[in-house]
């Protein structure tokens, strides 16, 4: 179900009831791109049942689908097309275009090219744990997750305020000790991947890939001022994934010891016991998980409520400060 998830606490939410929300969630479809139009954002039935509930629950959990559609001009296509454009009015006027008027000619160009666009669809899953208080947005960056919250804070009503997760570590911090002390937090285990970058204007970068990671040279870079951008790990011998600098959850992965308890419960190539059975496995894994991350974290930081997520710039501010020595 989640390959990505960025995780925000949900301060407050006087909860429609259901019915009212799922009555949102239609008004708030899914429609393809008209000929003219660039992009196109909105709900579509979980299950991928046509006719089907905009919002499935399954148990205490709160389960939406949101679809995108893009459709895009290459720039490749634009500069040519823009660049015929100009030298024809220069040569039909002795002056070639410049500021405003280049840019109004170039979005007449896309304008007119837009129609013969390919569309480009994408969906994101996204998770409302009631018990938990918690919603998880089955994206990879903030950006785009940001987006989505934005949205639904103005569609599922009750007054809901969210805020992004923040943890008395920083991940870069924590990460960056874990690795000098060659010592994975409890319940977990660093696997064979690792980014580390120096968090100056230069970024400069050492990456790992499928190495062992237990080298006195990481160490080195980190008390060179280099900061773990993301570390490959795994919980509990059950989950695997990567941890971002900024708290983001990369590359999810139920492993085997998950799935061989599953099977025989259902029929995946069943539609309704498939989806539900998902649901609970992931949701029930990720549940476990992410408080025993954020406590190998420090714990969670007391943020006051806000209708707006939290900016992320603070986060590159600190780790450009913080030390782990």
């Amino acid at each position: 179900m989640f390959k990505n998830a960025l995780v925000y606490q949900i301060e407050q939410w006087d909860q429609p009831p259901l019915l009212e929300i799922e009555h949102r969630l239609a008004g708030s479809r899914f429609l393809e791109c008209g000929a003219s139009q660039a992009e196109s954002h909105g709900f579509i039935e979980p299950r991928g049942e046509q006719g089907g509930p905009f919002l499935e629950t399954v148990g205490e959990q709160l389960i939406l689908k949101l679809c995108s559609e893009t459709k895009g001009v290459p720039s490749g296509v634009i500069k040519t097309k823009l660049e015929e454009r100009l030298l024809a009015i220069e040569q039909q006027t002795g002056r070639r275009p410049r500021g405003k008027q280049v840019k109004e000619i170039k979005e007449e160009i896309v304008h007119a090219l837009l129609p013969r666009a390919f569309p480009k669809r994408g969906s994101t899953m996204i998770w409302l744990d009631l018990q938990a208080q918690r919603l998880v947005i089955g994206a990879g960056s903030f950006k785009k997750a940001d987006s989505i919250v934005t949205r639904l804070l103005e569609l599922l009503g009750g007054g809901i305020r969210v805020t992004s997760v923040q943890t008395q570590l920083s991940p870069a911090v924590a990460m960056a000790g874990w690795l000098s002390d060659k010592q994975a937090p409890a319940g977990f285990t660093v696997d064979r991947e690792c980014e580390l970058k120096q968090p100056d204007s230069e970024k400069a970068a050492v990456r790992y890939a499928r190495h062992s990671l237990e080298l006195d040279e990481l160490g080195e870079h980190i008390k060179r001022g280099k900061l773990p951008t993301q570390l490959a790990m795994t919980w509990a011998g059950r989950v695997s994934f990567m941890l971002t600098e900024s708290c983001a959850i990369r590359k999810i992965k139920l492993l085997d010891v998950v799935l061989e308890s599953s099977r025989g419960a259902h029929d995946s190539q069943q539609d309704a016991a498939g989806f539900t059975s998902d649901v609970v496995l992931t949701t029930g894994e990720l549940r476990e998980l992410l408080p025993d991350l954020f406590e190998a974290l420090g714990g969670l930081q007391t943020l006051v409520a806000s209708t707006h997520v939290v900016d992320r710039r603070a986060d590159a501010e600190l780790l450009q400060t913080e030390s782990p020595f």
